[in-house]
């Protein structure tokens, strides 16, 4: 299992990276910090392999722990979590070694490809005391269209149907370019917002829908968008 860290001041933020960490197998959470003074005693008590780090936190802010994990030579890997966009925040958690940089609001399948991306390199690296060109070639350079591209089809979930994935996905194609929400498709279709979150799920899964998650005032809101590119998928499931 790869120990996570996760650093963020906003409790509901922390606890939706938390949920989202659970759904990924091979990660174990040995706890969340709200300020770099948490991390840092968390890191020096406990064995952790990879923080998600935000940025943005009062006092000392997430790069400067990222700086102190690397002058203390700490073995530990960070991916970046976090509403920083500008360039020189970017450019400066890449020089101190962050494996990856994600920007708030992301789609969960970001936060999936970053978890997985570090897996497999973290567990091909911990096997090996020696590597081929080749061997570093296949494990950096491989592009994700290429791994989506290989992916077998998933099967339509128990429980959805192929007529009303047709409904919901004509609703879907209706909304154009524009964004929308689960109550929006339920209100166009007259169908259930539990069962509309069923379809949108697999949608988002199979990559025909995106979902995007932003926080602001209250409760964190899903919203989604057409994927046109990917709608061929769903001739599949006819």
């Amino acid at each position: 299992m790869i120990n996570v860290l996760i650093v963020d001041d906003d409790p509901m933020v922390a606890e939706f990276n938390k949920r989202y960490l659970k759904e990924i197998n091979g990660f174990f959470l040995v706890g969340v910090a709200h300020s770099v003074n948490e991390a840092t005693k968390i890191i020096n008590n406990q064995k952790v392999d990879l923080v998600l780090l935000d940025i943005y936190m009062p006092g000392e802010n997430g790069l400067t722990l990222l700086s102190k994990i690397r002058k203390e030579k700490i073995e530990l890997d960070v991916i970046l979590i976090t509403a920083a966009s500008d360039v020189d925040k970017i450019q400066t958690a890449l020089r101190y070694g962050a494996v990856d940089y994600l920007i708030k609001p992301f789609e969960f399948e970001r936060f999936h490809q970053a978890l997985i991306s570090y897996k497999e390199k973290f567990f091909i690296l911990s096997q090996q005391s020696k590597m081929k060109q080749k061997d570093l070639d296949e494990l950096f350079l491989v592009k994700q269209d290429e791994l989506t591209a290989t992916e077998p089809l998933k099967p339509l979930p128990k429980g959805l149907s192929k007529k009303t994935l047709t409904i919901v996905f004509n609703a879907i194609k209706g909304q154009g370019n524009h964004p929308f929400t689960t109550d929006e498709i339920a209100e166009i279709t007259d169908i259930s917002r539990v069962s509309i979150r069923k379809y949108l799920k697999f949608l988002n899964e199979i990559h025909v829908i995106d979902e995007t998650l932003t926080y602001g005032i209250g409760r964190p809101l899903y919203s989604y968008m057409f994927n046109e590119e990917n709608e061929s998928i769903l001739v599949q499931y006819e």
